[in-house]
């Protein structure tokens, strides 16, 4: 199936993870890759159902790849109905278009469908219980894709960045310069994970459920090791001034969650197990201080 005859039809192109996806999917074959803009009468506007359909249709993909989302947690309080759309509804409709033509679905999920509670890193049979509407209506996706009877690979991750766009380590370092103290929240706990680590991962994955379906199924992907918002925005900063970065910052303060109130509840406990992931695609996730520190020079051009 590899080569110039498989087609990757590739959703949420300008996105953090879609952008990474366009690089590493390409030598894999023809990778059609679309946004909210209709381009060649194909539309990658994931809360146009008719236009969803018609494309995948057209193009007829071996793998549809959506890395598009509503990713904006405190508006999905107040805007759930699009948030259902795009997270819950579309997915519904790229799962019956996948079913349809045979095709595999490749979606992105978020430790957010879990509680947040303990300190024990997630496993993909875990209870899942959303803490906010961002969370539900992701599960709501998950839950329409396996049950459609798809072929799907599905991969919950956490704490996305990419050198591209906006990033919490650009905020920290924006905000390292202006002021002299700074409060980040040290009582949530995930693992910083690059775009394109998710990226590789996928091209890797994909190659080998081609040669093996069972393999296909939900898991958790997230860079070794763990810290928090705090542990994250000292590690930036810390790595900026060494490389020479004029920084006001004096002082890093940690605060809990409960000191920085916001419409949608944030999950304290966003470790992720990627036990199954490495064991059934044989890979070594690294330590996330080395992907922030790659992010980091890109960023500071050093």
């Amino acid at each position: 199936m590899f080569g110039p005859r498989m087609k990757i039809l590739l959703f949420g192109k300008n996105g953090q993870v879609g952008w990474e996806l366009q690089r590493s999917l390409s030598p894999l074959g023809e990778v059609i890759a679309l946004d909210r803009q209709k381009v060649d009468g194909l539309c990658g506007d994931l809360a146009d159902f008719e236009s969803l359909r018609a494309t995948i249709r057209q193009v007829r993909p071996d793998f549809i790849v959506n890395a598009a989302a509503y990713t904006a947690v405190d508006k999905a309080e107040s805007e759930p109905e699009i948030a259902d759309r795009i997270n819950a509804s579309a997915s519904r409709v790229m799962a019956e278009e996948a079913l349809a033509l045979d095709a595999w679905l490749v979606h992105y999920s978020t430790d957010y469908v879990f509680s947040g509670g303990g300190q024990v890193p997630w496993r993909e049979d875990d209870v899942v219980a959303p803490v906010n509407h961002y969370g539900a209506s992701k599960l709501a996706g998950e839950r329409a894709i396996t049950s459609s009877g798809c072929k799907h690979l599905i991969l919950r991750t956490s704490w996305v960045y990419g050198a591209r766009g906006n990033n919490f380590a650009k905020t920290i370092l924006r905000m390292a310069k202006d002021r002299e103290t700074l409060s980040v929240i040290a009582d949530q706990i995930g693992a910083p994970t690059g775009a394109d680590l998710i990226a590789d991962i996928t091209m890797l994955a994909i190659r080998k459920i081609v040669e093996h379906p069972g393999l296909g199924g939900i898991y958790h992907l997230a860079a070794d090791g763990e810290t928090s918002w705090h542990g994250y925005a000292s590690h930036v900063i810390d790595f900026a001034r060494r490389n020479g970065e004029a920084l006001t910052v004096v002082s890093v303060n940690p605060i809990d969650t409960s000191a920085y109130p916001t419409p949608a509840r944030r999950p304290l406990n966003s470790r992720l197990n990627t036990r199954k992931l490495r064991d059934n695609f044989s890979l070594h996730l690294p330590d996330w201080k080395g992907g922030v520190t790659r992010m980091l020079m890109e960023v500071l051009n050093k």
